[in-house]
């Protein structure tokens, strides 16, 4: 694949505590330069950064982020301001602690409600593998598949590990055919981002897919 083909499928990510609008700004002009699928940005730039870029700039924000322990309604309260502030797309990070306690039923009403609140607006459900087992994993397909979310999400980026291959292959096997697949966390090199493309993701979150395309080094994301 091309860096041009790549990059129209990475959610140009910056998420760290200490981003500066500073940061935002390099964030969203390289976005634009390298027609990157989104910036993937913390809540509180959502409208600064709408109101500078407009239409320019995809916007996709985080939910619930990273812990996803926050009540349903505390995340609602997040969709409805990030779309109200600009945001396109949302990634919700899923109550861990609800999927270890075995309550999917719990898990599947949180996400569908989620999707409610984002209307046409692009859902994608963060699992956080790296704190799941493989039965755990295959709930949570079916869960984000019955619900009607638009993606499942690999990763935070903040847990302990990120997105393998195994774990997109799995999701693939589970997932209904109307779910794509993004995965997120430890994507650092251009053959990383191939590979993860050719197996079936249709989006990649990541810090570094502009500087590593460019000849640079992979951040952190």
């Amino acid at each position: 694949m091309t860096n041009e083909q790549i990059l129209q499928y990475i959610d140009h990510t910056q998420l760290k505590a200490f981003t500066t609008w500073e940061d935002i700004q390099v964030l969203c002009e390289e976005a634009m330069e390298y027609h990157t699928a989104s910036v993937c940005v913390p809540p509180s730039y959502i409208k600064r950064i709408h109101d500078t870029y407009g239409e320019k700039v995809n916007i996709c924000t985080v939910v619930g982020f990273p812990l996803g322990y926050s009540v349903t309604q505390a995340k609602v309260a997040e969709v409805n301001q990030a779309i109200e502030d600009g945001a396109s797309e949302i990634d919700m990070v899923v109550n861990i602690g609800d999927v270890k306690n075995g309550d999917f039923r719990k898990v599947e009403n949180e996400i569908r409600t989620l999707k409610q609140a984002c209307g046409s607006h692009i859902l994608k459900v963060i699992v956080e593998t790296c704190y799941l087992t493989e039965e755990e994993k295959i709930a949570l397909c079916k869960a984000v598949t019955a619900a009607g979310a638009d993606y499942i999400k690999t990763s935070t980026g903040f847990g302990t590990n990120g997105a393998t291959l195994e774990d997109v292959k799995l999701f693939k096997e589970n997932i209904g055919p109307n779910v794509k697949i993004k995965a997120a966390g430890g994507v650092k090199t251009k053959e990383d981002l191939e590979v993860f493309l050719g197996e079936g993701c249709s989006r990649i979150g990541t810090s570094s897919a502009v500087s590593i395309l460019g000849g640079g080094k992979a951040e952190g994301y």
